[in-house]
């Protein structure tokens, strides 16, 4: 299978990417792009320095000049190229997966995301067949004062944040380098677990989409009272929340409650979703006075409809959310400063403000390995007919009362199915209709 996927380009370390690589993928980059000025960062793993100097050493042969801004999460790479104005950006990062791995994630000049679909494959094609060095080389500085400017960036968000207690979970990733820059500026008392930055993630996965990762931040609420918790993954670029009780508050929810904050300051708007989300939040978003477009799973679909739409916010259910002022680009960070501010100003609890918009009954994201990916979601269009039918991403099938999307994994052999209904009978009588043309669900 190649390194050079849907998003970004990612293998395992050295058998699918290596020095030798890097360096390719540099030189494949700037001839690319044409690109003058490069900006780089790196994550905690134990080969992102050697890989990124050989990323840099291909980047220079070429011409450019690179800004090496050493240690940091994939949002402050975002934030650096933004805020710099420089022709591209890369974070050495396989975000989390586990500590084998490693990879690039690549963006263009303003924060732009480069895709499969959009210059990865136009990449791998060059590193194939090899990029000769330019007859003047680049240069490479050290970007100074990356941390303070973050930092600053992203309190911007904040609003009146009370002393509340903080349950973090960063999984000995990127977060433990950003929550202690942001969260020593804030009145809460944090209750810190894995802010060791260590890529062998020793403690568990860095993905608090799955609960078994999200077990000591439930417990580390419980222990201490705490007002909520929030799971960051291996780069920084995702978060996810529990309430007080120490149920996890779904992204499309978290997104739902963001929009209604931004909608009320900004007086409307447009609200970018992911089309896993449930039914709650396009009605709460249209009911603040905004506008809600519904897109296709993937950071690089995301952030190219909110710039059509010059959208404020946009959300997934996988735990990204992206904002207009922080270069159309997402920050797990800075939606933390957002349900700070909510939890903050509303003076309720987290679960008092998640109730209101759990009213309808679903699945979540339910995974199958399915052989016939294609042919499975043919015969489900068939046997739903009778409701609308859409493939914007997968097929999605829509009833007055109850829905569900089934799409392939862009990196695993699975379908992925999300069902949700208006009641409980409804919910049941759907769910026992679908799920035996999908098969055996696995955990994934």
């Amino acid at each position: 299978m190649s390194v050079f996927k849907a998003y970004d380009i990612r293998g395992t370390y050295p058998d699918q990417l290596d020095e030798t690589t890097a360096e390719a993928i540099g030189r494949a980059l700037v001839k690319f792009l044409d690109a003058k000025t490069v900006v780089v960062t790196h994550d905690m793993r134990s080969m992102a320095p050697s890989m990124k100097d050989a990323f840099v050493r291909g980047a220079v042969s070429r011409g450019a000049r690179v800004l090496d801004g050493g240690l940091a999460s994939t949002p402050m790479n975002y934030f650096a190229l933004g805020s710099g104005g420089w022709d591209a950006g890369v974070q050495v990062t396989a975000s989390h997966n586990p500590a084998g791995y490693i990879g690039f994630k690549m963006s263009r000049k303003g924060g732009v995301p480069m895709s499969g679909d959009t210059g990865i494959k136009e990449i791998e094609r060059l590193v194939a067949e090899g990029v000769e060095p330019a007859a003047t080389p680049g240069s490479v500085e050290r970007l100074e004062g990356l941390d303070a400017r973050y930092r600053d960036h992203v309190l911007s968000f904040a609003g009146e944040i009370a002393p509340l207690t903080v349950a973090i979970d960063t999984a000995n990733g990127m977060g433990g380098h950003e929550v202690p820059l942001v969260f020593g500026e804030l009145p809460c008392e944090v209750i810190p677990l894995y802010f060791e930055l260590d890529g062998t993630f020793p403690n568990h996965e860095a993905n608090p989409l799955l609960a078994e990762n999200r077990r000591d931040l439930v417990a580390a609420i419980r222990e201490h009272g705490a007002d909520l918790g929030i799971g960051f993954d291996g780069d920084a670029d995702r978060s996810i929340f529990v309430d007080d009780a120490g149920e996890v508050v779904t992204p499309d929810l978290i997104t739902t409650m963001i929009a209604e904050r931004i909608l009320r300051a900004r007086g409307g708007g447009a609200i970018v979703y992911d089309l896993r989300s449930s039914r709650v939040l396009r009605e709460r978003v249209e009911a603040a006075g905004g506008t809600a477009h519904r897109e296709r799973v993937g950071h690089s679909f995301m952030k190219a409809r909110m710039r059509a739409e010059n959208a404020v916010f946009a959300g997934e259910f996988s735990g990204h959310y992206y904002f207009r002022e922080n270069y159309f680009c997402d920050s797990g960070i800075i939606a933390a400063m957002y349900v700070l501010t909510i939890v903050s100003e509303s003076g309720k609890k987290l679960s008092e403000l998640a109730a209101p918009l759990r009213r309808y009954p679903g699945t979540g994201e339910i995974n199958f390995e399915v052989e016939d990916k294609a042919g499975t979601m043919k015969a489900l269009a068939e046997r739903f007919a009778d409701g609308r039918v859409d493939w914007l991403d997968g097929v999605t099938v829509e009833y007055d009362d109850w829905w569900f999307n089934v799409r392939a994994s862009n990196t695993e052999p699975l379908l992925r199915l999300n069902l949700e209904a208006n009641d409980a009978a409804t919910f049941a009588t759907a769910r026992a209709a679908v799920l035996p043309l999908l098969g055996t669900p696995v955990d994934k």
